[in-house]
């Protein structure tokens, strides 16, 4: 089995965030960028962090970008596949990565120890929350690389959920997290400023 700190991660921060109205791994959540949040998150639990993104923006992070292999906006899988190939092709064997994206501040401190419990060579291993799939929060295996882009040939084939069908998952569940506000889904995602104000919300009171 591999082990947690042998796992890669990397933030997928390649979306248009056209709901936002403005990049919204940078809107402010407390005292930093959004996507600071989720950096801090990951780096606890990985090996190492790269960020997948179109723009040089993320630069400033210090991290090493990762833009996507494929022309135009394929979505996550796009993201994905960049992965896939950027750790098939690295200097030291690994089998699988975690992808996280830079929108949910709030995912569990042991994702990456709870998704490696179940790894196997050939499987998705996928995070769940109160009976749904979070496949953007997942260890891939590296091995897929060719198979993921024999499939995004096809411009049709941009589903995630419709290229996990094809393969070996195994969903992992995690509880809400407790909050003074209430439960909250611990993989809530931001795409709205009315979201971006919930988050602000209860960060200050699991903050306090």
């Amino acid at each position: 089995m591999t082990a947690p700190f042998e796992i890669p991660g990397l933030v997928l921060a390649g979306g248009l965030s056209r709901r936002m109205g403005s990049n919204k791994a940078m809107v402010q959540l407390g005292d930093t960028p959004l996507i600071s949040h989720v950096i801090n998150r990951i780096a606890r639990q990985v090996s190492d962090v790269t960020i997948n993104a179109a723009d040089g923006w993320a630069e400033s992070f210090g991290l090493p970008l990762l833009r996507d292999t494929l022309s135009g906006h394929a979505g996550p899988l796009a993201g994905i596949l960049a992965g896939m190939r950027h750790f098939q092709h690295r200097e030291g064997a690994v089998s699988h990565f975690l992808t996280a994206p830079a929108d949910s501040p709030f995912f569990p401190n042991d994702l990456v120890a709870r998704l490696c419990e179940p790894l196997s060579d050939d499987a998705i291993v996928i995070a769940a929350s109160s009976g749904q799939l979070h496949p953007v929060f997942a260890l891939w295996p590296v091995a897929l690389a060719d198979d993921l882009e024999d499939w995004l040939k096809n411009d049709e084939n941009r589903r995630i959920r419709a290229y996990l069908a094809r393969h070996v998952t195994i969903g992992v569940a995690f509880p809400p997290l407790e909050t003074a506000k209430g439960s909250l889904d611990p993989f809530f995602n931001i795409n709205t400023p009315d979201e971006l104000a919930l988050a602000r919300s209860y960060l200050e009171k699991l903050e306090q």
